[in-house]
């Protein structure tokens, strides 16, 4: 089988499709009901991670029909059966269930496409922002705004005279706050805090420059949003500078900090106190 080809017109079928998934997950999130069950792993499930599940992979199916699809809320697959793969979809349906439950709104869609081991394109969708943000290789990185304006978007270079750092609502802890007081020796750090994929989107579009984080996550979490950022000039990395991979054997991912596009010097400065 040949390579999907990435182009602009697949991409925003993609947008569209997550768009959908986005609205059949409101139809849960306006009800009374969330259906909330508990995985093995003690993760929550609701109606919605599942309605968003069939949708985006129904859709993909249908769109790519010969390129492989991993998503969180699909059987597994072993990894002697996926280890060839050098193309797939890579999908978290619904990517901050926790702030789905606590109804605060940020949570997101996110569908990637995985070459090589490395995002090439992605879509992050939050239905409740109505907004999107998008990328692929080669063309570059956009957010569609609730209006529908789109705009490109680009990484900061942390040049101001604070740090603008972002960190995550459910899970920041000691080790975050650490890294936090070392980076304030650097320069004064301004904190926010944000759910599911759209802290690596602030860094993507410049509204923070940087996001530690120590803590669980799998692949499918980050793929959608390492591509935008990585389009956008900045860097998905583990706490080594080593960019994050994707099909491994172990679908966990390491501890990882996303950063803008910051210059050489700052950026070993900060990986260094990590």
């Amino acid at each position: 089988m040949s390579d999907l080809t990435v182009t602009q017109s697949l991409v925003e079928q993609v947008v569209d499709l997550a768009h959908r998934a986005g609205r059949a997950i409101l139809e849960v999130y306006e009800s009374p009901d969330l259906g909330v069950e508990y995985k093995a792993d003690e993760s929550p499930l609701t109606r919605a991670d599942l309605a968003s599940n069939r949708v985006i992979t129904a859709g993909l199916a249908q769109l790519t029909p010969p390129v492989p699809i991993l998503s969180e809320e699909a059987k597994q697959l072993p990894y002697e059966k996926r280890r060839s793969w050098n193309q797939f979809w890579l999908v978290d349906p619904l990517d901050g269930t926790k702030e789905f439950i606590k109804r605060n709104g940020e949570f997101t869609v996110n569908i990637a496409l995985v070459e090589a081991g490395e995002p090439v394109a992605g879509v992050v969708h939050s239905p409740v922002l109505g907004t999107t943000y998008w990328a692929a290789r080669g063309i570059g990185a956009f957010k569609i705004k609730a209006d529908g304006e789109e705009v490109p978007i680009r990484a900061g270079t942390a040049n101001a005279n604070t740090f603008k750092a972002v960190a995550s609502r459910s899970h920041a802890g000691p080790e975050t706050e650490g890294f936090l007081e070392r980076l304030g020796q650097i320069k004064p750090v301004e904190t926010t805090s944000s759910g599911s994929s759209l802290k690596l989107c602030l860094v993507a579009e410049g509204s923070a420059d940087l996001y530690p984080r120590y803590g669980p996550t799998m692949e499918w979490d980050t793929g959608a949003a390492h591509a935008v950022v990585t389009q956008a000039g900045g860097s998905v990395t583990d706490l080594k500078g080593v960019p994050l991979q994707y099909n491994k054997e172990n679908l966990l991912n390491p501890y990882f900090v996303v950063l803008g596009d910051f210059a050489p010097e700052l950026r070993s400065q900060v990986l260094q106190i990590l």
